[in-house]
């Protein structure tokens, strides 16, 4: 039966230093430190030349963090998640609210990109692209609308401007 390589025993070595945590997490050592500073990480035993030290269950919880900020969610539903995730006598229910939160919160934000998208489009359909120095697209980021958010504006139409009768 062949041994395995050396490396691989050293990969499963723990505890392990923070660049080494921060690879199997998937994560930079950046946002290791980032993550403990916020407290989402339990301090971790140092050296005594004061190199970090990091569990297997560090990594873990660095994974769900990592996760948790690709599924968008906000670092303080992070954290609580994270103690949910951690405490054995939670119930799935208070998990599942969060989750629906931030479905919704995903919603919201989804609908007023579509609606910045739609914006844009209808603004750059207006938009000639040619020499001229007329743009609806810079016209409608001049206008003096006060209530710009997303589901409210819309492009304002193009005015045309009076032409030079002597360039004419």
């Amino acid at each position: 039966m062949p041994s395995q390589p050396s490396t691989q025993k050293i990969a499963q070595n723990w505890p392990v230093v923070i660049g080494e945590a921060a690879r199997r997490a998937g994560v930079s050592p950046r946002m290791v430190r980032h993550y403990e500073s916020l407290g989402l990480l339990a301090p971790v035993h140092r050296t005594d030349s004061g190199y970090r030290q990091y569990t297997e269950a560090d990594v873990h919880a660095l994974r769900f963090i990592r996760r948790g900020r690709d599924l968008g969610f906000s670092m303080d539903e992070i954290a609580t998640l994270l103690g949910l995730w951690q405490n054995q006598d939670r119930a799935s229910s208070q998990v599942k609210t969060i989750a629906q939160k931030h479905i919704a919160a995903l919603a919201e934000r989804i609908a007023a990109m579509q609606s910045m998208q739609r914006t844009l489009q209808t603004l750059v359909h207006c938009c000639h692209g040619d020499d001229r120095p007329d743009c609806p697209i810079l016209d409608d980021l001049a206008s003096a609308d006060t209530d710009l958010s997303p589901a409210h504006h819309e492009p304002v139409a193009p005015t045309p401007k009076p032409r030079n009768k002597a360039a004419a």
